[in-house]
């Protein structure tokens, strides 16, 4: 049956549309942690859906809104009143950190992004963007314009300027040698240099932990010593927080916050984990950024009915269960307990991140050459024992992903890490 669905897959589907493993899987249901195949495989998922399955696969609190909520109504667009809608855009709101916020709600974070981009040219009055190296912001248009890493950068056509700043790497790049407050004044003074050489800019846009890019980050507090460039020239600051939102960090409700000595950022762009896999994305900003628009504008599908009880159950459920603080917690004993295999195996540069959001980056031994074949062989190997994995990074897609839903149980984190040691072992000699 699997051959089948590949082979009409690939007749009626892009080329570019990438599948997972060299007999790709075909997921049929899941539970708590674990996913089955339509083989009746069982996997434990440490991926969630590329970081959307945030608390849990099938969780009876969330079936249970989206299923009354189907019996009620599922849509009506943004013309008409909706309470779920206005009701998780407060909740959001008053979490964001921002003062007197707006909240728009659409159906990703690639168009949360665009939304965010809109805003802050318009409101600035150019369509100059200071994005960050190695960066990924999503699959539309001027998303792609501002994604600085080539692997998922399709075109060099975009209608925006885009400069690019050091900072989001922080063990490779001309910088990498220095100590951290080193490192952050220099990115400092590239930033500085760079904006001596430009008109002034909308914004910067920034993920904390920059995800497509294989879960590096700058030591905390750049964005803050950043902001304060910024705030010279007027510049606003977009926090792109599509995949370290909602707690995953463990440490912060929102990546921002290890940046946070400057205040928060002017706007904040949200998804993924926040529909625990149904479709919600959004923009939260100060009012007078928000209102700056002088023409009509709808959301057809974002804050539909549905999705927004998804939201609000899955909200509900986080702060209950207090996630952030087991991602904190259950993400910590697994960092240290992949770090000490890193060391017994050559091919590992190293284990990062933060939370239930870690990177693995495999270079070929002796070397610092990234190693996506590896990679790609590490992902068969731990899929073959049970386990699913991510890749990613800008250095040919040589860090393995790890994000697995935030309920993650210390003895499921050993389970997968055990599996990984052991397809670490087996495919990197």
């Amino acid at each position: 049956m699997t051959e089948d669905l590949l082979g009409r897959h690939r007749a009626v589907l892009p080329d570019w549309l990438a599948l997972y493993y060299q007999d790709p899987l075909e997921i049929t249901h899941g539970e708590g942690r674990h996913v089955w195949d339509a083989e009746g495989n069982k996997y434990l998922d440490f991926f969630g859906g590329i970081l959307t399955t945030m608390t849990a696969h099938a969780l009876p609190e969330i079936t249970k809104a989206v299923s009354e909520q189907a019996g009620r109504i599922i849509h009506s667009s943004t013309l008409y009143l909706n309470r779920p809608m206005v009701e998780l855009a407060e909740r959001i709101a008053q979490l964001s950190g921002i003062p007197d916020a707006r909240v728009f709600f659409t159906t990703s974070g690639t168009e949360a992004n665009d939304t965010a981009l809109m805003l802050a040219t318009t409101y600035r009055r150019s369509n100059t963007i200071l994005a960050m190296r190695n960066s990924y912001h999503g699959r539309s248009f001027s998303a792609v314009g501002i994604t600085g890493n080539r692997g998922w950068s399709p075109t060099s056509l975009s209608p925006l300027q885009t400069l690019y700043v050091h900072g989001g790497v922080r063990t490779r790049g001309p910088y990498a040698s220095l100590g951290d407050d080193d490192f952050i004044a220099a990115c400092v003074d590239d930033l500085k240099d760079l904006l001596g050489h430009t008109r002034p800019p909308a914004a910067l846009i920034a993920e904390p932990i920059q995800g497509v890019g294989g879960f590096t980050s700058p030591p905390d507090g750049l964005y803050a010593a950043f902001r304060e460039v910024l705030d010279e020239h007027g510049i606003l600051w977009i926090a792109d927080e599509v995949q370290t939102g909602w707690g995953r960090t463990g440490d912060h409700f929102w990546g921002w916050q290890a940046h946070d000595r400057s205040g928060p950022p002017d706007i904040l762009t949200f998804a993924k984990g926040i529909g625990n896999g149904m479709s919600i994305g959004g923009v939260v900003a100060r009012a007078e950024i928000m209102n700056c628009l002088d023409s009509n504008s709808i959301s057809t599908f974002g804050g539909t009915q549905i999705t927004m009880a998804a939201g609000l159950a899955n909200l509900t459920y986080l702060l209950e269960h207090d996630l952030q603080g087991n991602a904190r917690r259950v993400g910590g004993l697994l960092i240290e307990r992949l770090r000490a295999v890193a060391a017994q195996v050559p091919g590992v540069r190293e284990v990062r991140g933060r939370g239930l959001m870690l990177g693995v980056e495999l270079v070929k031994p002796g070397t610092d050459e990234a190693d996506p074949q590896a990679a790609s062989a590490v992902l068969e190997a731990a899929r073959a024992e049970g386990l699913l994995l991510g890749k990613g990074g800008g250095h040919n897609t040589s860090a393995l992903r790890i994000a697995p839903p935030l309920s993650l149980t210390v003895a499921e984190a050993e389970e997968g890490a055990a599996i990984l040691e052991h397809a670490l072992r087996s495919t990197i000699q």
